[in-house]
């Protein structure tokens, strides 16, 4: 008995040391029901399924539309005009949205002087070039490599928003830009093994770094968005950010309408309705679901931002990237190298970093 007596005494010492956990794992699994159940009793039903929809649009309508364009591509369209105008045709979905809200909410849409004119024109074509840019990517560029190099605006939008805005950039943004560059690295070094046949080595470097401008162009128009509402809107609500994406993609509407009218793709649409697999059914099918899906995407993105906040915003942006790649590789049978998984890997921990750091520096500045 006098010999085990070390031994308890070194039990106890390690007890000190290493102290046992006092809440178990189902513990903790019940405290976070019971907080999840509280939450959902916080909140009114229609909450929740205004939160379901906006964040299943989000899921579901941008890797729709990405996947659109390129079937539109694969299918016989060519023209690069018609890809960005569809983005922008279907902004009177978005206005069908916003009169009620202003009528619900009993509000007047904010009254237009000419500093504001000038900003929604300004971001108007700028949002056309992007669409452009993201045009001819999609043009030589698998789905989903294409998704995985848009991922980059991550960067750009923390850039300029530090440049212009004057955010905050923690260490974990500064991860997260580092990852995804390297991600973007790693699929510029694969590039061999994801190019189409018909596609030549210059259209591809031309798709590669269209994509990567336009997602420069990108996160230049996010920060910018955000300098309107600070300086000129002075307030932020659902409907305020509905009236901006209505006015700049009327105006986006409008310089990609006229590019069409120069480039003749007007009346290219009947020609290449003729010659689309599946018939003229099927061309106009994509352009139209093209459009109705891109609107259904900015405006889930759009009331997520309000209903819940910037960092699950982060999250579904992040998932949507393996959900297009996934699906492209599904539906269109896009290679998937090893390369291009680990990049999608890459990206996804760059993400995570990112919403990470956004949410450290909205807790330090609230």
């Amino acid at each position: 008995m006098q010999q085990q007596q070390p031994l308890l005494e070194l039990g106890e010492g390690m007890d000190e040391l290493c102290p046992l956990p006092s809440v178990s794992l189902w513990s903790q699994i019940s405290k976070f029901q019971t907080a999840a159940w509280e939450e959902f009793k916080r909140k009114p039903i229609s909450y929740w399924i205004l939160l379901l929809l906006s964040s299943s649009a989000m899921l579901v309508a941008f890797p729709a539309s990405s996947i659109l364009s390129r079937v539109y591509y694969n299918d016989g369209g060519t023209s690069k005009w018609i890809i960005s105008w569809v983005a922008v045709a279907g902004w009177p979905l978005t206005a069908l949205i916003l009169f009620p809200t202003c009528f619900i909410c009993k509000t007047f849409p904010t009254p237009l002087n000419l500093q504001l004119t000038l900003a929604y024109i300004m971001l108007g074509f700028l949002s056309a070039a992007d669409n452009l840019m993201y045009a001819y990517a999609y043009a030589y560029l698998p789905a989903s490599t294409a998704a995985l190099l848009a991922s980059s605006s991550l960067i750009f939008s923390a850039l300029f928003g530090y440049l212009i805005v004057k955010n905050k950039i923690t260490m974990s943004i500064v991860n997260a830009i580092v990852v995804i560059t390297f991600a973007v690295v790693i699929i510029a070094l694969d590039s061999s093994s994801d190019r189409y046949g018909n596609v030549t080595d210059s259209q591809y470097i031309m798709g590669f770094v269209w994509d990567i401008l336009g997602s420069a162009l990108h996160g230049l128009i996010f920060a910018l968005s955000e300098l309107v509402f600070v300086k000129l809107l002075g307030r932020r609500s659902f409907h305020v950010v509905l009236e901006q994406q209505v006015m700049v993609s009327l105006f986006a509407f409008i310089f990609t309408s006229i590019g069409m009218i120069a480039n003749n793709d007007f009346q290219g649409m009947v020609s290449e309705a003729r010659v689309f697999e599946g018939g003229k059914a099927s061309y106009y099918l994509v352009l139209v679901w093209s459009a109705i899906t891109f609107q259904l995407g900015v405006l889930g993105g759009t009331a997520m931002l309000f209903l819940s906040s910037t960092v699950l915003t982060g999250v579904l942006n992040a998932v949507r990237v393996p959900i297009t790649g996934i699906a492209a590789v599904i539906l269109l049978h896009d290679p998937m190298s090893g390369f291009k998984i680990l990049s999608l890997v890459a990206t996804f921990w760059g993400f995570t970093s990112y919403i990470y750091g956004s949410s450290s520096a909205s807790k330090d500045f609230p």
